[in-house]
């Protein structure tokens, strides 16, 4: 990476906002590639690397809904094309690999062979490429579900806590990233083809967000509209971690760092969790985002059980309409889990190895940015809510037979 501050790489997130503080400077890069450059992590990292002068690829099937950034190209191409991704990479000396597929709603209903074609065979394409190319360093970003499967972790860390059994993840996402991360690890120390070696680390970061996010705060926000989001279930107890956006950044750029000579290899074959640094209760968590859309919070209590089951016969049921109607369900089984089962994990080995220190930011304040930029809400939708309330009687009538 070029020469600039931290701060400078960390910068105007979605190219707008200063979110850090200057810290130390950054080693300097030829050219770096981020895959998966059209979504929202992909997008920002490109944005703070190009704001410090570095030559930057945003690498996507899709072109992002911002603009492109000066100093940064996009280049239009699938993760599992080889000859598209060694196009890509001419030059490079860094890939970021963000790309990835199934990750929540919808896409984490897309069949199997799709999930596993991007996720392990992209990242296989990744690795084939930097080798190929003589890329010494490669940051792949992993998620926290590569152990976490329903079981509780209570501040876990990268040494203590094993992944989660393949045979038992019950989606493909969590699944397919658990045998990419560990690809990614394996990978370090490999010989490139000009003779160096190949260094590489993982991120594992929980849930997203911050402005602009796609995924989680305009689905729930939508769901809260159309009166889907009118009960509460789990216990009020149950803790998780988020992770805003410039914090995820800043993990990805010091990542980089931590992989070059100046910092003597640190991070290597390592892993590390991500987070804001705080454990959260995901019920008292998301108040601001009823309390400014103008809605009371939900008192209905429903067990946690009958809306796993209720998950279950909705994703069955947008596979049976599939063909006739496409729908979003309200929750998947594993967006259940999620919120439902304490999982949280400590950061220490990122404070300590990377020089990580995660910002302070407020959820209300990406709940404000949604809200002056969100498009307008349909409020009807009542086959959607007739198809959740057949789920929640559906999975009555199964528990009825216990």
């Amino acid at each position: 990476m070029q020469e600039g501050s931290t701060e400078e790489l960390h910068g105007d997130l979605l190219c707008e906002s200063k979110l850090t503080e200057h810290t130390e400077p950054l080693v300097k890069s030829r050219r770096t590639v981020v895959t998966g450059g059209g979504g929202y992590l992909g997008y920002n990292l490109g944005c703070a690397l190009a704001k410090a002068g570095v030559a930057v690829v945003l690498f996507d099937i899709r072109k992002p809904k911002w603009e492109i950034p000066n100093g940064a190209d996009f280049f239009k191409g699938d993760v599992r094309d080889y000859e598209a991704v060694l196009k890509a990479c001419e030059g490079a000396d860094c890939v970021f690999h963000v790309a990835a597929c199934g990750m929540s709603g919808l896409e984490q209903l897309q069949k199997k062979e799709q999930i596993e074609s991007i996720n392990v065979g992209g990242t296989e394409v990744i690795i084939d490429v930097c080798k190929q190319r003589n890329i010494p360093r490669l940051i792949y970003t992993s998620t926290v579900n590569v152990v976490f499967g329903g079981n509780p972790i209570e501040e876990g860390d990268e040494e203590t806590v094993p992944y989660f059994p393949l045979e038992k993840h019950f989606n493909h996402y969590s699944r397919t990233k658990a045998i990419a991360d560990q690809m990614v690890l394996a990978a370090n120390g490999t010989l490139l083809k000009g003779g160096a070696k190949l260094r590489t680390c993982v991120l594992r970061p929980p849930g997203i967000y911050g402005p602009e996010e796609q995924r989680h705060l305009p689905r729930v926000a939508v769901s809260i509209q159309r009166r889907l989001f009118n009960f509460k279930f789990g216990n009020h107890k149950v803790l998780m971690n988020w992770v805003h956006i410039g914090n995820l950044v800043q993990a990805h750029l010091l990542a980089a760092e931590a992989l070059t000579s100046e910092k003597d290899y640190v991070a290597s074959g390592q892993a590390y969790y991500i987070h804001d640094g705080e454990n959260v209760v995901f019920s008292e968590w998301i108040i601001p985002l009823f309390e400014k859309l103008g809605y009371s919070k939900p008192w209905i209590h429903i067990p946690v059980l009958l809306v796993h089951i209720a998950a279950a016969v909705m994703e069955y049921l947008h596979l049976a309409l599939k063909p006739f109607f496409s729908f979003t369900p309200f929750l998947t089984r594993n967006e259940v889990w999620n919120v439902t089962v304490t999982h949280t994990f400590r950061i220490d080995k990122a404070r300590n190895q990377l020089g990580y220190k995660p910002k302070k930011f407020s959820f209300a304040d990406s709940v404000d940015h949604y809200l002056k930029t969100r498009p307008v809400c349909q409020e009807g939708h009542t086959f959607l809510k007739t198809l959740f309330v057949f789920g929640l009687l559906l999975s009555l009538i199964i528990l009825s037979f216990f």
